[in-house]
């Protein structure tokens, strides 16, 4: 099966553009707030608002299954605010000074400040969804919300940064990311028969999957200037992800590249000189070309699950979204 070209998101969203319009709206009337606190970092978080992935998947999910509910824009404005809510959470117990380039509201505030509002967000989106009347994405969402706070504290637990295997990554990562991706995906699909929607929420899995295996990639390949984060980062956050994991497991990173990644994970704040002094040595020692190939092996998959939804120009773009989730450089 041939990988899909790479395609950019702009060009993925084209059929769902007036949808995105609206998810946007949508955004800034759910967080709306009359606390004036509430109100200037719910205004700061949606400058700083992503490329709305995970409701670009779930649109193309209802467009590609024939689905005309104008619900679709609402519940893709809460998988956005959910994935908002981890987002800040996460800044705040990482202690992150940037998001996208921009100081994140631990940084910009407090980390009080922080959890409360990714409690706001989070409130927010549950309320929406009671609005809606509807229990089953709501029965989807919640679950996706408490897998990923799972997720969260598998990473906090992990004492032992040395002995953590590639299953106790992929338990994280589906966690973390792979969830909320496959449940957009299924909420876009409730309408479908049981197989399209079933085929479509493992695609949001395998996408989800690949995703994260590709921007823990981009920790060690991408600049500040073009991620909106410092290079190496996760390596500096004492983050083990499964480039280090591929590397630590092969046998190739030696005795001198063993030291040095023990180094760095004995020492509080390490410099840049480590950190990239350990990213020369994952990289020499296969790390990269194994996620990379973890990576493509997912969106293999995915693909596969799209034979399961009729041709349309939703599901061709469905398949583009694989692409733009394994090679993007940002």
């Amino acid at each position: 099966m041939s990988a899909p070209a790479t395609a950019a998101l702009r060009d993925i969203q084209r059929p769902i553009q007036a949808e995105l319009a609206g998810v946007a709206d949508e955004l800034h009337r759910i967080v709306a707030a009359d606390f004036p606190r509430i109100a200037e970092i719910s205004s700061h978080l949606l400058r700083a608002k992503g490329k709305l992935f995970r409701p670009t998947v779930l649109l193309l999910s209802h467009q590609a299954t024939g689905g005309r509910d104008p619900r679709a824009v609402t519940l893709a404005a809460t998988v956005e605010l959910i994935h908002l809510a981890t987002l800040v959470h996460d800044d705040s117990v990482d202690h992150s000074a940037l998001r996208r380039g921009m100081p994140t509201v631990n940084a910009l505030f407090s980390h009080q400040t922080a959890v409360i509002m990714g409690d706001y967000l989070y409130s927010r989106a549950i309320i929406e969804l009671v609005r809606l009347d509807d229990l089953e994405p709501l029965r989807i969402l919640s679950r996706v919300t408490n897998e990923m706070t799972v997720g969260e504290m598998r990473q906090l637990e992990a004492h032992d940064r040395l002995a953590f295997s590639e299953a106790d990554y992929d338990l994280l990562i589906r966690a973390k990311t792979a969830s909320l991706l496959s449940g957009a995906c299924e909420v876009g699909a409730l309408h479908a028969a049981p197989a399209e929607r079933e085929a479509l929420r493992r695609f949001g899995f395998y996408v989800g999957m690949a995703f994260q295996i590709a921007d823990d990639l981009l920790d060690y390949t991408q600049t500040e200037a073009v991620t909106g984060k410092p290079c190496g980062l996760d390596l500096k956050e004492h983050k083990v992800t499964l480039p280090l994991i591929a590397a630590l497991a092969g046998g190739e990173l030696g005795r001198e590249g063993r030291r040095r990644v023990e180094t760095l994970m004995a020492t509080p704040e390490p410099p840049d000189e480590m950190v990239q002094g350990v990213i020369r040595s994952v990289e020499a020692a296969g790390g990269l070309r194994y996620a990379q190939r973890r990576a493509q092996g997912l969106a293999r998959q995915a693909e596969a699950e799209l034979d399961a939804v009729a041709p349309s120009a939703a599901r061709d773009a469905l398949r583009d979204t694989i692409a733009y989730a394994v090679e993007r450089d940002s």
